[in-house]
């Protein structure tokens, strides 16, 4: 096949694959509006919930991951620097390790802070 037409392909493909997936949220969005209209419930008064930990999570994510990527580049030049093989799966692991390390945090501090506020709760 001709690198012209895989382009053309690739665009056509591309295009049909973004078009299908704003159809398929519209139509998703529509479907829940019309399940809350058949249950009786007002579209209009629903809020989403608020995750007041979101940002927590998010963070500590990406501080863990940046940890990982920099720990990997650092045994990438030191430690590997005589090998010549791919290191890649260093670096995905360690970015994955450190990634669900942050994330686990995020986890035992939300915990943490929940039966605090029920302690307060009950205490009252």
């Amino acid at each position: 096949m001709d690198t012209g037409n895989l382009g053309i392909l690739a665009g056509i493909v591309i295009s049909l694959g973004f078009f299908a997936m704003i159809f398929a949220i519209i139509y998703l969005y529509k479907r829940e509006r019309m399940a809350m209209i058949e249950r009786g419930m007002d579209p209009r008064s629903y809020k989403p919930q608020s995750a007041p930990y979101q940002n927590l999570k998010w963070g500590l994510l990406l501080i863990g991951s940046g940890i990982g990527l920099f720990l990997a580049f650092i045994l990438d030049h030191s430690v590997f620097r005589s090998m010549d093989d791919d290191v890649f799966f260093l670096y995905l692991s360690l970015i994955a390790i450190f990634g669900g390390a942050g994330l686990f945090l995020s986890y035992k501090i939300e915990k943490k802070e929940v039966l605090d506020r029920e302690d307060v709760r009950l205490e009252k």
